[in-house]
């Protein structure tokens, strides 16, 4: 048996340095908001996943910590891990928990409060996350260094320019300026991000996501429970799912995620829809920028632009409201913060709001035509890759 799955309840922390709570507070913020929106309590959740990372935090069992404090035991539960698509992971999990009908109402939730450890630990801690004794050891490969390889392969073979990216990253402010769960609030211009501080060239330190604490929730119910509890449920039409050698010299291409395709070609085909007029479907996207090259290469993987031209999305500013199609409107990565266990979550947070007219700020709110929307978050290099289509729409078939 599989069923429909709804989310009906969404839950959002501020995102930044959250050195002012603990890391089950900090859950407990999204947990709390999620509950309330819900109109549900604690003994209605039946079961629930954590994302969390959590190789800098002291809790080494996050998810028995953050259900205690949240009074959610003694109800099943398990942490997640899919590098930073850990979000996505958990949102799975729980997913797969309610459309198989072992519950009717399952809680995803991500929580990473990074800043228990020092700026270099956690840059050496993702660093790891790569191909350890190949990459790491013998090379010394950070994350920046890792997709300042895959901008220098995308200069070279598209003529990407530096103020490219910076197009990126401006939008990313702008929008990270109005949303009042961001960690960065602040516009940026094309001199403040050209004299940037150089990270790995061309990458500088405004191309770059921020370290940061932060919390997500999404609460899920199957449909015939769904229907009790909200008259506004957001679908989860379908999900795809991938995974890429941890080892980046068995890559062919440089200037693409193989991950992020695949998964988008399964996510597309369950929801029938054409990967060649992905965009036309979709009233708004968040896509995975942890540095300001992801998104224009997720673009292209996800179909928005054709190969080599999704860099024009960027030039024509295309991707803003009322451009061809909104995409991370909410700040993304780059400015609302990369907590990693709470990304993917906050992601469809995000997009459930949008299509529910809900967005924090009204000048963030994008226009809904279709009552679709898409998230893709992107696990390490592309070791992980989960694309996850949202609708209004009740599915005429289950996926």
């Amino acid at each position: 048996m599989t069923r429909n799955v709804a989310i009906i309840g969404t839950g959002h922390s501020k995102f930044g340095v959250r050195t002012d709570v603990n890391l089950q507070e900090l859950a407990w913020e999204a947990i709390k908001q999620a509950l309330e929106e819900a109109n549900l309590e604690q003994k209605d959740i039946e079961y629930y996943t954590v994302g969390n990372m959590g190789l800098w935090s002291s809790e080494e069992l996050p998810a028995p910590i953050v259900g205690e404090y949240s009074e959610l035991t003694p109800k099943g539960t398990m942490r997640v891990e899919a590098a930073c698509a850990t979000g996505s992971a958990a949102l799975r999990d729980a997913y797969l928990a309610v459309k198989s009908g072992e519950v009717d109402i399952a809680m995803a939730i991500g929580v990473e409060q990074m800043h228990q450890s020092k700026t270099p630990t956690v840059v050496e801690l993702l660093g790891r996350a790569g191909n350890y004794f190949w990459e790491f050891e013998n090379f010394g490969l950070t994350f920046p260094g890792y997709f300042a390889l895959y901008a220098t392969a995308y200069m070279n073979k598209y003529g990407l320019k530096e103020e490219d990216l910076g197009e990126i990253a401006i939008k990313a402010h702008h929008y990270g300026s109005l949303n009042p769960y961001a960690h960065l609030q602040k516009e940026i211009t094309m001199k403040e991000y050209l004299n940037s501080k150089p990270v790995a060239w061309p990458l500088k330190l405004l191309d770059c996501s921020p370290i940061t604490d932060g919390a997500a929730a999404i609460i899920l119910a199957s449909e015939d429970v769904a229907k009790k509890i909200t008259d506004s449920p957001v679908w989860i039409l379908s999900q795809g799912v991938a995974s890429g050698p941890a080892n980046i010299s068995k890559r062919n291409d440089f200037t693409s995620m193989e991950t992020t395709r695949y998964a988008a070609e399964i996510a597309y085909k369950k929801a029938k829809i054409s990967k060649e007029d992905a965009w036309k479907y979709f009233d708004v996207a968040e896509v995975h920028d942890c540095f300001t090259i992801a998104e224009i290469i997720a673009y292209e993987d996800l179909g928005f632009a054709k190969r080599g031209e999704g860099v024009n999305l960027a030039r024509e500013k295309q991707t803003y409201i009322g451009g061809k199609i909104p995409v991370n409107v909410d700040g993304g990565l780059k400015a609302k913060g990369h907590p990693i266990g709470a990304t993917g979550i906050s992601m469809n947070v995000t997009l459930a709001r949008q299509l529910l007219y809900r967005a924090p700020n009204k000048h963030m709110q994008a226009e809904i035509k279709n009552g679709m929307a898409v998230a893709h978050n992107l696990g390490g290099t592309g070791h992980y890759a989960y694309v996850t289509i949202l609708s209004t729409r009740r599915p005429e078939y289950v996926g």
